[in-house]
């Protein structure tokens, strides 16, 4: 495989993701994002631990959707993220998820 098909493929799976996430997105009420991923969820906990001076973060989700586009499927019952970085987590604001149909990507 060249590096041009490579990238090509990787423009391709990008798309199929920003697509999917566009058609999911309405039915979720949180974002949640970390170092290495961005989750959608209607429900979370989320735990600040401290041990020995470190702190870290627990975030449980139930019934999630997971941004990977090398992910076969992107639903997930059950996520348990344990991290030493930031989490950021937003409320969805209804009225803001009406994403543009076009997402400048070339298929």
């Amino acid at each position: 495989m060249s590096a041009e098909d490579l990238e090509k493929y990787e423009t391709e799976m990008e798309l199929k993701l920003y697509r999917e996430y566009r058609d999911v997105v309405g039915l979720f009420k949180y974002v949640i994002e970390t170092e290495r991923r961005f989750y959608l969820t209607n429900d979370y906990e989320m735990q600040v631990h401290s041990v020995q001076g470190e702190v870290f973060f627990e975030v449980s989700m139930a019934d999630a959707w997971v941004w990977d586009m090398y992910r076969p499927a992107r639903f997930v019952k059950q996520v348990r993220v344990l991290t030493f970085k930031d989490v950021n987590i937003e409320e969805l604001n209804k009225s803001e998820l009406d994403l543009p149909e076009d997402s400048g990507f070339k298929s």
